[in-house]
């Protein structure tokens, strides 16, 4: 009996002392800085950042009790946001591919914001 709680109190301590270690190891990587210093920001940077700003303001409804005029009054600014992006990558970017799906996502999401706010007009909103 003896020998087994000596076993347990070891194993209590040991695992203690290595979660007590792991803590402090933790504190201390999370003082230290996630990323490298960003370069200068660029017009595309501010561009993107005032573009993501004013999607969420945007996007911060006031919520009528309806999820249908909820979901579309959120919708309509996130993909308006997407469509600014999408804009700014056009204007500055230069990957093909990317340049494509951005080219997609104006196309696209221009078309279901005219629907979304036809839809918002059914519903009397």
């Amino acid at each position: 009996m003896n020998r087994m709680v000596s076993t347990l109190a070891a194993l209590t301590l040991g695992f203690g002392l290595a979660g007590a270690a792991q803590a402090q190891q933790s504190h201390q990587h999370g003082a230290m800085p996630a990323a490298k210093a960003s370069p200068a920001e660029g017009a595309a940077t501010k561009a993107f950042k005032q573009a993501n700003m004013k999607m969420h303001k945007d996007m911060d409804i006031a919520y009528s009790g309806d999820a249908d005029v909820d979901f579309l009054r959120g919708m309509i600014p996130h993909h308006q946001g997407a469509i600014d992006m999408a804009r700014i990558v056009l204007a500055n970017g230069k990957d093909p591919e990317v340049r494509k799906l951005a080219e997609a996502i104006v196309r696209d999401q221009e078309k279901e914001v005219a629907m979304m706010r036809e839809m918002l007009k059914k519903l009397g909103k």
